[in-house]
């Protein structure tokens, strides 16, 4: 059996982004290693698309080495603004052929079954708006009868200090087959709307300073709440006004989106 490498490290953003070449080699038949953050490529292996996963590379030969970096013989990023997915498989040369969605199987015991999963934090806050337009869509959802449940990530502490019923995400494979039950999920661009938008949910994910068209998550049901301004993205050098993130303008998005969407949800 060919044997072939996949080296990402990143964020679990940048990680998911990876999957598709995953699933599109083991098609062709590959024994794959991934090796990068081990706790993120568990789901790869979970689903079948990794036979073995590493933090360090394996001392061993491969027919197909893919070292994702920039001494890599792929580019982590684009030169141009196009998909992330897009650039990595025209850069291997692979066909545009892979799953839109994870196959997780759903928890039967979730805690988000039919409620509103809601991850307003990322791992830069730079990406966070203000906190009100979470609690105001909370109060709006809320009104017409739903329930919401929280998402608070490893690095989202404070999120706890604003907003309750939390879920803890301990484990991400356990994360994936709970939130797989979530009716709708609101985020904003973080590793959490990327894994919440693959699984399948019904996603409305808010784009500020970060560019929506290389960093979009990949999912049937992914919607993307940006303003597009014309000195968008910006990320990291992002403004103290942050424009993009304009209270009542994010309000109104995801309240319409939700309430076009919602009822015709299955």
């Amino acid at each position: 059996m060919k044997k072939a490498l996949l080296y990402r490290r990143g964020a679990l953003g940048d990680t998911l982004l990876t999957f598709p070449i995953l699933e599109i080699l083991k098609r062709k038949g590959y024994h794959i290693t991934a090796v990068g953050n081990t706790d993120y490529y568990r789901i790869a292996k979970e689903v079948g698309w990794a036979d073995s996963i590493h933090y360090e590379i394996p001392e061993d030969e491969f027919d197909l080495e893919i070292n994702i970096s920039i001494d890599g013989n792929i580019k982590p990023f684009p030169q141009s603004r196009i998909w992330l997915v897009d650039h990595y498989l025209t850069s291997l040369g692979l066909p545009r052929e892979f799953s839109l969605e994870l196959p997780v199987k759903a928890s039967k015991e979730s805690p988000f079954k039919g409620k509103v999963a809601i991850a307003p934090s990322s791992g830069s806050m730079k990406k966070v708006p203000d906190p009100k337009v979470f609690l105001e869509i909370e109060r709006i959802l809320r009104s017409k009868g739903m329930d919401i449940l929280y998402i608070v990530g490893e690095a989202d502490e404070w999120v706890i200090n604003y907003f309750h019923p939390v879920y803890k995400i301990e484990d991400l494979l356990k994360f994936s087959a709970d939130v797989k039950g979530a009716c709708l999920y609101i985020g904003v661009d973080s590793g959490i709307s990327h894994l919440v938008s693959y699984l399948g949910v019904r996603s409305f994910v808010i784009f500020g300073p970060t560019d929506p068209i290389i960093w979009r998550p990949i999912g049937k049901h992914v919607h993307i709440i940006n303003k597009s301004l014309p000195c968008s993205p910006c990320f990291p050098d992002v403004c103290e006004e942050r424009g993009c993130f304009e209270v009542n303008f994010l309000i109104k998005n995801l309240t319409e989106k939700v309430d076009k969407y919602y009822y015709g949800y299955s």
